[in-house]
């Protein structure tokens, strides 16, 4: 392997090698969805959500306080982690508690 580029002096396939990753592979669904997870996860204030959720559940109220966005934006980035199945909310009256999806 070449000392400055990362990259294979020679070409030499490993076969068995090869074949033992191609037989565990998932399927593309598989890699689609961790694809968009993390698509959801490059956003700061999404992570500072999942971290919050991950201490306790909170009302959109509470995270909102947390990480210094408007309630508004809050539910914005809410819905977006909803959509992605990483948060659920159950409703308590007039108020929605999140907390992280199983």
């Amino acid at each position: 392997m070449s000392q400055t580029s990362g990259s294979c002096d020679i070409v030499a396939i490993h076969p068995l090698r090869v074949q033992a990753v191609q037989g565990s592979m998932p399927d593309a669904s598989v890699f689609q969805s961790l694809a968009q997870t993390f698509k959801a996860l490059a956003d700061p204030s999404r992570v500072k959500i999942i971290y919050a959720l991950s201490v306790t559940e909170l009302c959109v109220c509470d995270l909102a306080k947390v990480v210094g966005l408007s309630i508004s934006a809050t539910s914005h980035q809410l819905a977006m982690l909803r959509n992605m199945k990483l948060v659920k909310f159950r409703r308590d009256g007039k108020k929605a508690y999140y907390s992280l999806d199983d």
